[in-house]
């Protein structure tokens, strides 16, 4: 029996000795009160009444909502801002030896760092420049907790709360600014319209005047082309007149007349020159001399 129960104690002993550690976690082991080693994820055996897990760590990325913290601007605005903080730890033995409560060190801490940051900003520098403040508080947090094994991976603004009066003024200062740029808006719009109009109307006028201009360069045209149709048809007649007197004076040439019948044909062209209108006609000589031989010629005729 009492071997029995000396296998059962050992038993209990030996599965008791027997730890695993889950994923994302790790676990840290004492000996006789000194560190010893660190355990990460798998099955892993003790010393019994000698080794102990002093601490059991969780790896995951946690994220600490602080509670808002009063603050002073740069220009003795008083307000209060609350964070945020993702951290993670990396170093398991830094953190289970590093500092006594961390969750508490980390608060305080992002507590006098966001005051010291806030205290060289004025109220609108720190309402516009969250990414600034975020991005230093990371890096001054970061670098704190870093003996302590602990990554700050972000600093979040999560509200910031400036006084009631203060409130106020930025709400009317707002409301002021919407207005003026309202304002602005339709200053610019009915602005603009005008614009559109008289540009409208400048391009009607334009229009006005190409439609003149283009009117009264077809009516120059249609002039010119009717000059040039008429010019063309007095000269075509000249052509032809020239051409009907060429080819009479040619049939006349053929015919080779006699100076008599020239000059009566001449006596004939200067009484249709004259055709009875004329009070004094100048006759060439030889014409009068021919007119002579005809009246003798009559005269003749009647004594006979």
């Amino acid at each position: 029996m009492a071997i029995i129960i000396f296998f059962v104690v050992v038993l209990v002993v030996i599965v008791s000795s027997i730890k695993i550690v889950p994923q994302a976690n790790a676990y840290v082991v004492e000996r006789l009160g000194a560190y010893q080693t660190t355990w990460s994820v798998g099955l892993h055996m003790k010393i019994p009444l000698i080794d102990k897990v002093a601490c059991r760590i969780n790896l995951k990325e946690r994220v600490v909502d602080f509670p808002p913290q009063p603050v002073i601007t740069a220009d003795n605005v008083t307000m209060k801002i609350d964070t945020v903080v993702y951290f993670q730890i990396t170093d398991p033995k830094a953190f289970a030896y590093g500092v006594e409560r961390p969750l508490v060190a980390i608060e305080n801490l992002t507590a006098t760092t966001l005051r010291n940051i806030i205290g060289d900003l004025e109220l609108d520098q720190t309402l516009t420049s969250r990414d600034t403040i975020n991005t230093k508080m990371r890096s001054i947090l970061d670098e704190a907790t870093d003996p302590w094994g602990i990554k700050i991976n972000r600093v979040e603004l999560k509200n910031i709360l400036p006084p009631s009066a203060i409130q106020d003024a930025m709400e009317r200062q707002m409301k002021a600014e919407r207005e003026r740029r309202e304002s602005i808006l339709r200053a610019e719009g009915e602005k603009r319209s005008a614009i559109l109009v008289a540009e409208g109307r400048k391009e009607s006028v334009i229009l006005d005047a190409q439609a003149e201009k283009q009117s009264a360069i077809l009516r120059a045209e249609a002039k010119k082309e009717a000059q040039i149709r008429e010019a063309e048809g007095e000269a075509e007649a000249i052509v032809q007149v020239q051409t009907a007197t060429a080819e009479g004076l040619k049939k006349i040439k053929e015919a080779e007349p006699s100076n008599e019948v020239i000059s009566l044909k001449s006596l004939d062209a200067f009484m249709k020159a004259a055709d009875g209108k004329a009070n004094k006609i100048i006759i060439p000589s030889e014409i009068q001399g021919l007119a002579g031989l005809a009246k003798s010629l009559i005269e003749v005729s009647k004594d006979a």
